[in-house]
């Protein structure tokens, strides 16, 4: 029986017939071999999408019902079945949760179970499945399953020979490169998803960070090798879900198996980590970097809402958290519209020179003097000047913030040539640099270039960072820039410090010449032992390893005294000065050096009595 069915199908390809005759004939033959069996065969195409192509004994409306159906775990027996890559038996229709939506379909027609298997190719690539309906409650029997065999090896055969004569229409539904399914067909795939279930699908966008990088540091064959490397390592991280390449450095993942979407941020970051594996490659090493954004289909939104969703999530991420995910909440068009208007304020700023440094002095505690300044960016707004915090959001644009930086380092140097002039330079300026100022390594040509071109010896400028900035490069190009610059004479401040990743081991490997302790500590000097307990220790350690401790946001009396009383050397803090213009700065320089000459006559004076 089984031969005979096999030589019969095996005809009809051998003479060309095309996919829909030769599956005809394979349903029909099925049929009359099993009477109570409705036989169908569904195709499935690169974008996942579930196309019948036979069957005979189900009602048109019932097969156009499944055309263009995404594959899903919970897409009746034939969904799930292409789905998992497995057969898929729903012995009980009406019971099964998988086959929930399609009960009005099922029932008037007298479908009481289902047994669905995937036709695979030699790669084992799910190409479609063969179905069979019962009457009644039940699973497959031992003719069945024998018969199902030959089914799928000739469903195979016939539908590999359609694919071949359909070459150049496949080919326009997927990317040459890689081998993913293309934008064609991802856009192809989003529209014929479900969009009635909140939460029922979701969508992950993800760009490569160090595409450009690579090509323009190894050539555009090692960014070809890159992206399908990152290709292969997507596809196979989000399996069972399909992964697509919209072009370029752009991905894109459909999220459809329940175990991604419990977590989309967790499966974001387990996709982030397969493609950050290092890429080994003759002499070079590339480690692909990547950053994602995702959104979830919510109540009354369309497929294409949710891709904006993820486009906005995707940029807000690599505006403000580059090579980690960012999930779409509401609010994120509001806060990315309070963005722009802030770096469009500071480009403003910028381009009408209304960007300029207020110094807020460093003392020391026991004598008085002032030690040097932290020079804090404001902005001129009419008769008012705003801090660095009402434009912060602008400074998480790389572009921005290295803009503001280089006005910022200029004018400093203007000012302190200035105070060299008038014989008032302080020791030295404190300045913030992120850590995309360190990016490319260029702050070791720019920041000497700047001061030489003033007359500014390097030694009056101290580069200020936070832990963040020297942890989050992920390699040694902070500490190595810094260990630079500490050997041409510039100092170096850990600023914030105890409020990032507040690692006291770090300090072995970090070179720094101050530590700034953060104001919250200070704060709870008089109210907290622990506090205390935690200062005394920075104190002794910083002392072991030759680095002053500055103590930040001093505000009162007693909180000096208290500093002073457990060694604490230097402060800053209204307390003795808030931020102030260049030339309130220059005339506490001049208060503080009249100080320091009043104290010397006096100690001159009380030898000569002596």
């Amino acid at each position: 029986m089984d031969i005979s069915l096999q030589n019969n199908i095996l005809e009809l390809v051998a003479k060309g017939a095309d996919l829909a005759s030769v599956t005809d004939r394979l349903c029909r033959e099925v049929e009359a071999r099993v009477p109570d069996v409705r036989c169908s065969v569904l195709r499935v195409d690169v974008a996942g999408r579930m196309i019948p192509v036979a069957g005979p004994s189900l009602p048109e409306h019932y097969l156009q019902s499944i055309e263009g159906l995404m594959i899903g775990p919970r897409v009746g027996s034939c969904g799930a079945a292409a789905y998992h890559g497995q057969p898929y038996i729903s012995s009980d229709i009406e019971t099964d949760p998988n086959w929930t939506k399609f009960l009005d379909l099922t029932r008037p027609i007298g479908l009481r179970a289902c047994w669905s298997n995937p036709i695979k190719n030699g790669r084992g690539d799910v190409t479609g499945v063969v179905a069979f309906y019962y009457p009644v409650p039940r699973g497959p029997t031992p003719l069945e399953r024998r018969i199902v065999e030959v089914c799928l090896h000739l469903c195979a055969i016939a539908i590999e020979q359609d694919i071949w004569r359909a070459k150049q229409v496949r080919r326009a539904q997927l990317d040459g490169l890689t081998g993913l399914p293309n934008r064609s067909a991802f856009t192809a795939s989003l529209s014929d998803l479900d969009c009635t279930e909140p939460d029922g699908w979701g969508l992950l966008l993800v760009d490569l960070d160090n595409l450009k990088i690579v090509n323009d540091t190894f050539g555009h064959v090692a960014g070809d090798e890159l992206i399908i490397h990152a290709a292969k390592r997507l596809a196979e991280a989000a399996a069972p879900d399909r992964a697509y390449r919209l072009g370029g450095d752009e991905f894109a993942v459909l999220l459809q198996s329940p175990e991604a979407l419990a977590d989309p941020a967790e499966t974001a970051r387990r996709l982030l980590d397969a493609l950050a594996q290092p890429i080994e490659g003759g002499e070079r090493s590339v480690v692909p970097r990547a950053t994602a954004g995702g959104a979830l289909i919510g109540a009354n939104e369309t497929a294409e809402q949710v891709r904006l969703n993820a486009d906005l999530a995707l940029y807000h991420a690599k505006e403000t958290a580059r090579g980690s995910f960012v999930r779409y909440w509401p609010g994120i068009a509001t806060r990315m519209a309070r963005r722009l208007e802030a770096i469009h304020s500071v480009e403003r700023a910028l381009a009408e020179d209304r960007l300029l440094p207020y110094y807020q002095p460093l003392f020391d505690l026991t004598t008085g003097e002032v030690i040097g300044f932290e020079a804090l960016c404001r902005m001129q707004l009419g008769d008012r000047v705003a801090s660095a915090a009402e434009f912060f959001e602008a400074t998480t644009d790389g572009k921005v913030a290295g803009a503001i930086t280089a006005r910022m380092l200029e004018r400093v140097a203007v000012d302190l040539r200035r105070w060299c002039d008038m014989g008032l330079a302080p020791r030295h300026v404190g300045m913030n640099f992120s850590s995309g100022d360190f990016h490319g390594g260029r702050l070791r040509e720019v920041i000497p270039e700047v001061l030489a071109r003033h007359g500014v010896p390097m030694h009056h400028l101290t580069l200020e960072i936070t832990e963040s900035v020297y942890l989050g490069q992920g390699d040694t190009s902070v500490s190595d820039t810094l260990r630079w610059f500490r050997g041409q004479g510039l100092k170096v401040a850990l600023d914030d410090f105890g409020t990032g990743y507040a690692s006291l081991t770090h300090l072995l490997t970090m070179p720094v010449d101050y530590l700034k302790i953060d104001k919250t500590f200070t704060d709870q000097l008089m109210q907290s032992s622990a506090s205390r307990a935690i200062l005394e220790g920075v104190l002794h350690i910083a002392r072991e390893l030759d680095m002053a401790v500055i103590a930040e946001g001093v505000e009162t009396e007693l909180q000096a005294e208290r500093l002073r009383g457990i060694g604490c050397a230097y402060g800053q803090g209204h307390l003795f000065s808030p931020a102030v213009d260049v030339a309130r700065a220059t005339q506490i320089l001049r208060e503080s050096q009249a100080l320091l000459a009043e104290r010397a006559h006096q100690t001159a004076e009380a030898k000569h009595l002596h």
